[in-house]
């Protein structure tokens, strides 16, 4: 079973190969609530709460597979997607640091807004 982001919601897999259906991907079956992706050369239906959004994230998968496969010589599709998946894996834990990790900058300018709060509030405990 795959899984993404609570946005999605719990998306389900069913891999289907070598259908004719494939040549529609993507396509949404609004009845069901599923989405037909196609993930390095692989047609799976996917449920979740934004179709939309279930397409990109097929679209970056895929696009992260195709790459790692230009990159190395493995044609096993379950490597490729497990160096894949360490690729995103790596992407998400910068990005997660810089987010946590306020540059100098910001530090800066919350050092001054601090400063500055603090003479108001003296200001104010003195007049008041």
């Amino acid at each position: 079973m795959a899984t993404a982001s609570k946005q999605t919601g719990e998306l389900t897999k069913n891999a289907m190969t070598n259908d004719t259906a494939a040549k529609d991907v993507p396509a949404i079956n609004s009845v069901n609530g599923s989405v037909r992706v196609e993930i390095f050369d692989q047609v799976y239906n996917l449920r979740g709460s934004d179709a939309d959004y279930i397409l990109k994230l097929a679209e970056y998968v895929d696009g992260k597979m195709r790459a790692v496969s230009q990159q190395t010589a493995t044609v096993d599709s379950v490597r490729l997607a497990v160096l894949a998946a360490l690729n995103i894996a790596d992407e998400y834990h910068l990005l997660k640091r810089r987010l946590e990790t306020p540059s100098p900058e910001t530090r800066q300018r919350a050092s001054k807004l601090a400063s500055a709060l603090d003479e108001v509030l003296e200001d104010t405990r003195r007049t008041g």
